[in-house]
């Protein structure tokens, strides 16, 4: 019997399953054709949650499939890092995320059940200052007054984060290897509780975002003394850059970011990007976003990427410099 006949039926099939695979994976030119997934890595009500939001109300006027908002929260943003990292990379299912995610985790856990960096960038959403505060009761009335106090008082200074491994903890911790201070770290669950304490006088000074710290400012409780941007705020003009105030180049903010599974079509992703950037730009949106002093990002797919890689770079240096690692 010849077995030209079985060879050829296998040859048939392989051309088939190939067939099918490049089908599969080939972007949809008439995406979305069915609703829109967004896991948000964050609880309800912050900064995060409110602009993925923004964006879902947008991109649902805009194609008119329901997009709809899932918060997932848990083990250092990693169990919605996880769930759409193992989603199918078809821009139906998506993560929206503070910076962690995809600037510090892969660095700050020993194992991880997904690559963080594998995920694939859509747009961010929207930007936010850092500003570094002490509370009302400290001496210090600048950045420089600051750094002169905690040396003069080296490891017996405190501050607070909004957890370990957060934006707020690893901006000190780079403010700290620039200035050659050590201050003894303070984690909390999240912003609010630790400015709190700072309001308390339960700690010496923290880094925070801005729209958590400024009612606190404004009332009184609680003094800002540097912004982690390279430029003033229009919210506080009195209060100098910490570059201007001697640390040069010091930058920090916090991003909310929308991250698509491993292997999405980049065609997808622009079009998601494209109707986001959009989207936050308009005057609506920025209203929204003003409430919670953040604004919106133009970046487009590959800068994003750029940007990413850059501020992963950033923090993992500064993850493996202080020797910051996080247990789940």
């Amino acid at each position: 019997m010849s077995r030209r006949p079985y060879f050829a039926t296998l040859f048939g099939l392989a051309v088939l399953l190939l067939a099918a695979q490049a089908r599969a994976q080939a972007p949809d030119p008439n995406f979305p054709t069915r609703p829109i997934r967004i896991i948000v890595a964050v609880p309800a009500g912050g900064g995060v949650d409110l602009s993925t939001r923004i964006a879902a109300e947008a991109l649902h006027k805009l194609w008119g499939q329901p997009v709809t908002v899932e918060n997932r929260t848990g083990g250092g943003n990693n169990i919605a890092g996880e769930m759409v990292a193992k989603a199918d990379p078809d821009g139906y299912t998506l993560l929206a995320t503070p910076p962690n995610i995809v600037t510090a985790n892969a660095a700050l856990y020993k194992q991880l059940n997904y690559d963080p960096a594998a995920l694939e960038p859509v747009a961010v959403m929207a930007v936010g200052p850092n500003v570094l505060a002490v509370k009302n009761a400290s001496p210090a009335n600048t950045v420089a007054d600051l750094i002169a106090l905690a040396k003069a008082n080296l490891g017996k200074m405190s501050y607070a984060s909004q957890g370990n491994g957060s934006t707020t903890h690893l901006t000190m911790e780079l403010f700290l290897s620039r200035t050659g201070v050590k201050l003894v770290h303070v984690p909390y669950r999240g912003a609010a509780p630790a400015a709190n304490d700072l309001a308390g006088g339960h700690v010496d000074t923290m880094f925070c975002d801005l729209g958590t710290i400024l009612p606190l400012h404004q009332g009184g409780r609680v003094r800002i003394i540097g912004v982690a941007t390279l430029d003033s705020l229009p919210q506080i003009p009195e209060v100098p850059t910490i570059d201007e105030s001697g640390v040069k180049g010091f930058s920090s903010t916090t991003f909310y970011a929308l991250m698509a599974p491993p292997k999405t079509p980049f065609e997808v992703r622009d079009k998601l990007n494209k109707a986001i950037v959009t989207a936050m730009q308009s005057p609506e949106a920025q209203a929204k976003l003003k409430t919670i002093f953040v604004g919106g990002s133009s970046l487009d797919v590959k800068e994003m990427g750029d940007f990413i890689k850059a501020q992963a770079k950033l923090w993992g240096d500064v993850i493996r410099a202080a020797n910051i690692t996080v247990e789940q």
